[in-house]
């Protein structure tokens, strides 16, 4: 069956606006476009629209997306699997977050009692399991699992004071970062103030801190192109230039 993109725009719920923004940055082309001028999708492309919403549910950028589904091995099939296992998983954080309301409404009503470090469990087992579907895999390779475990169990054990302390501190430290930057100088006053944040924000996870440990993670920033992606998401070249600021504060630069 085809679909004219009033038609095709109406069946997934989207705009007519956001279809076409699709074919202009290439992400979804339609099958042709007729006589008439109008934009034709056919069965081909209403899957692959399927795919992209399924990825922009899951928080995917649009830039990755497209490099996934024009890649010429891409694997629908094996896409949805890892789609419904993703969302398997959005579920479960969104069922403990449902738990975590549930216990505070019936704390708020006097039936329990709630203590202050329960009502944020929700948040920072969301955290940790956040980062386990990013990273856990390398920083395990990198740091051992023992070292994982001790810092995610330090993460559950935070007090709300640090959790607000650290949330604080990472706001700090990414408008130091970005002002750090603009200087172009990696051992000027604010990188370096930019790196010693960085390390006071990894204390509240690190069972212990090392140089060793900080310049190593300061380098996986660069080479690994997630680390990369989130550092450089507002200016290209972040990552770098916060690894050569920490190889510096740490006394390892190259």
């Amino acid at each position: 069956m085809e679909y004219t993109i009033n038609k095709l725009g109406h069946l997934a719920g989207i705009s007519t606006r956001t279809l076409r923004y699709y074919d202009e940055i290439g992400i979804l082309k339609p099958a042709r476009v007729n006589s008439s001028g109008y934009r034709i999708y056919g069965p081909k492309e209403v899957d692959c629209l399927q795919q992209i919403l399924f990825y922009r549910e899951l928080g995917v950028s649009l830039d990755q997306i497209k490099n996934i589904v024009t890649d010429p091995a891409f694997d629908g099939a094996k896409a949805l699997r890892e789609h419904r296992e993703k969302l398997l998983e959005k579920r479960q954080q969104l069922d403990l977050l449902i738990a975590n309301v549930d216990k505070t409404i019936a704390h708020t009503e006097g039936r329990i009692t709630m203590s202050n470090e329960e009502k944020f469990e929700g948040f920072k087992q969301k955290m940790i399991e956040d980062n386990e579907k990013k990273y856990g895999q390398e920083i395990r390779q990198k740091y051992g699992t023992e070292t994982v475990e001790k810092a995610n169990a330090k993460v559950k054990n935070m007090t709300q004071e640090q959790y607000d302390e650290v949330t604080a501190l990472t706001e700090q430290l990414t408008e130091t970062l970005a002002e750090a930057f603009k200087t172009g100088n990696p051992a000027g006053e604010q990188a370096q103030n930019a790196a010693d944040l960085h390390k006071r924000w990894l204390t509240y996870y690190w069972d212990h801190y090392s140089k060793e440990a900080h310049a190593g993670l300061a380098q996986m920033y660069v080479d690994d192109e997630r680390f990369k992606a989130y550092y450089d998401k507002e200016q290209p070249g972040t990552a770098e230039f916060l690894r050569d600021a920490i190889l510096i504060y740490t006394g390892m630069k190259r």
